[in-house]
């Protein structure tokens, strides 16, 4: 029998789509999130509502009916020393509030290995990269300083390919997944640490789910890479199509933001796969686009982060902005990419002032 691991995950929504693969595979997780959402996950467990291959309809997973167990806190009272991986799954603006900072200070006392499922990587992650020059994107974090104590060594980062959304007539205990895709994740320095990702891989990998009709595979793996590159496949997606949903007045779908206008899409995904062949990863480790746009034909609705701007928010994950100022420290420029920026800068500053 395989090593059951305790994991701390950060973020509820996002995170409960890892934390229920997670306790399928046996692991015990602790979801760190708001207090109304702790408490309807604790009494109802955590919903995930995902579409499976050859089943009629979406599969139901709830946290309640698995051999792992799930619960849910705030964020003053977990002891991260009591984990063995801290999986952060909130959006970035999100860090920098007093309780999270906090408990991000623990972690980083406690000496816990975290993997990010951020869009936005984390600096510490960046450092990995010798490429980058991570004191020219500090500008490009809501708040830089929650990361200036973590150790490179001790995060990684997990591609969040897999869509999914809280459907607004639900409750927040509930998550449908929109595009049933992989988590991609890249090694630890640590072999111990990498082993611990390993581990976590096959254990996914075996699961079994009795629908009621039968044991079928489900989807949404996690693939362990061995290469720091694999996970930025995420940044041509975002470039092609989350960010560019955000227009002058309006948003719209990401499926029209990619096939609207094709060969632009295609011409900005691929520039940002130039970019990371740039900072020495290998276009073989990255999706193709055509793969990424024949995804996006079901990506209905506007992205999270265009959402979150027509919603008011005041700071969104800034992926855009880091992607323009890396490609710049390289020499490199996009028209379209400089316009989606001005677009969400415009849209934050409506939204502050």
């Amino acid at each position: 029998m395989s090593t059951t691991f305790n994991i701390l995950i950060l973020g509820a929504s996002y995170g409960s789509l890892l934390g229920s693969k997670l306790a399928l595979a046996g692991h015990s997780v602790k979801l760190v999130c708001l207090p109304e959402e702790a408490r309807l996950i604790n009494e109802k467990g955590a919903r995930v509502l995902m579409p499976v291959k050859g089943v009629g309809g979406l599969v139901e997973l709830n946290t309640q009916t698995m051999p792992g167990e799930v619960s849910a806190d705030g964020p003053g009272t977990v002891n991260p020393a009591d984990y063995d991986l801290v999986a952060l799954a909130m959006q970035e603006p999100q860090y920098g509030s007093p309780d999270i900072k906090d408990l991000l200070d623990r972690i980083v006392e406690a000496k816990v290995p975290c993997m990010s499922i951020m869009n936005m990587p984390p600096l510490p992650y960046l450092k990995r990269i010798e490429a980058i020059d991570t004191d020219s994107i500090m500008n490009c974090y809501t708040d830089a300083s929650v990361w200036a104590r973590f150790d490179p060594a001790l995060m990684t980062l997990c591609s969040p390919d897999p869509q999914a959304f809280r459907p607004p007539a639900e409750q927040i205990n509930v998550l449908k997944v929109g595009l049933p895709t992989n988590f991609k994740v890249a090694w630890f320095e640590s072999d111990e640490h990498t082993a611990i990702l390993r581990q976590l891989e096959l254990d996914i990998q075996a699961i079994r789910f009795d629908t009621g009709n039968g044991e079928v595979e489900l989807p949404v793996k996690l693939r362990l890479h061995d290469s720091v590159f694999v996970p930025l496949a995420k940044w041509s997606m975002l470039m092609a199509g989350n960010y560019r949903c955000v227009q002058k007045d309006e948003m719209r779908p990401i499926k029209e933001a990619v096939h609207s206008d094709i060969e632009t899409s295609r011409a900005v995904y691929n520039w940002v796969v130039d970019l990371c062949v740039c900072l020495g990863g290998n276009a073989n480790e990255l999706v193709p686009f055509e793969k990424y746009a024949n995804a996006a034909l079901s990506l209905v609705n506007p992205s999270s982060a265009a959402r979150a701007l027509a919603a008011g928010a005041q700071n969104i994950e800034r992926t855009d902005r880091l992607v323009q100022t890396i490609a710049s420290s390289k020499g490199m420029q996009s028209d379209v990419i400089d316009r989606t920026v001005e677009l969400v800068d415009g849209w934050l500053e409506k939204n502050r002032y």
